[in-house]
């Protein structure tokens, strides 16, 4: 088992759904978890119980606007206060939005928004956290990309610029960092997780509208949906997210760096 105490961990976009199950992963094997998102206090409240039922000692909630870079700074800064050795030890760029739309059609400020959080946000945490990793020897960023940033889509032209862009940065840290520590320490990695269709709660209106379709069979109306792109027509959990991104903090770990893992049904292997 992957053992985490004494380590920090920061995971964005963690008050509910993947990044939530990340942080419930990484607080069982005994890290302490700082949760980070956009949510209101008793949804923070029941991340951060959820958290510390896993088995974390400790779960704290920082806020912050990743659309703007002081406001990153200021969200590093703070994590890093709380962390007992001066910084985050395993960073997970989880936070993400979505829009979609023709190119003609998709706002400009939506752009810019997309690529905002989904992608500038992660240069500027992990150019933050880095640095320490390096020096103590030890670090993981687990940057959670998604299929379209290894398969495009339409209608969702910023999303997969944005996670295209992250797969290629994630590979350059990677290398950067590749030497730093050793295998005894645990060196330091940098990888991208790519999950397919996944069950959360931002998908349910389309698993709905197909249930609908299929006269109320939820299970006939997810097999439908999936069925245009993810081979075994099976969801994923984010639990299973979840186990993947503690196994890559493992010791075991230590030469996997640099990868961008799909957990996609079969979705990239068509």
């Amino acid at each position: 088992m992957t053992d985490l105490t004494g380590k920090t961990a920061l995971v964005t976009g963690s008050t509910s759904g993947i990044g939530l199950a990340i942080a419930e992963a990484l607080g069982a094997a005994g890290a302490r978890v700082a949760l980070h998102g956009i949510a209101g206090d008793m949804e923070i409240h029941e991340a951060q119980e959820r958290v510390r039922k896993a088995g974390s000692p400790e779960a704290q909630f920082f806020g912050g606007d990743l659309r703007r870079p002081e406001r990153i700074a200021e969200l590093m800064a703070a994590v890093a206060a709380w962390c007992p050795g001066g910084g985050v030890d395993v960073l997970v760029n989880n936070a993400g939005i979505q829009h979609t739309a023709p190119i003609a059609e998709m706002p400009d400020e939506t752009w810019d928004a997309i690529l905002a959080i989904n992608l500038s946000a992660c240069f500027h945490t992990m150019k933050a956290a880095l640095p320490g990793m390096a020096a103590r020897g030890y670090g993981r960023v687990i940057n959670i990309a998604s299929v379209h940033g290894l398969v495009g889509s339409k209608d969702k032209v910023p999303y997969v610029a944005a996670k295209h862009g992250l797969v290629g940065m994630t590979k350059v840290v990677a290398l950067e960092h590749a030497a730093a520590g050793s295998a005894a320490s645990g060196g330091v990695t940098a990888n991208c997780i790519c999950p397919g269709w996944t069950e959360t709660v931002l998908i349910e209106p389309q698993i709905a509208a197909r249930a609908k379709a299929a006269g109320g069979d939820r299970a006939a109306g997810v097999a439908d949906l999936l069925s245009e792109k993810q081979p075994s027509r099976r969801m994923t959990q984010p639990a299973e997210i979840g186990a993947l991104a503690l196994w890559l903090c493992s010791p075991a770990a230590h030469n996997v760096t640099g990868t961008a893992i799909p957990i996609d049904g079969g979705w990239t292997a068509q």
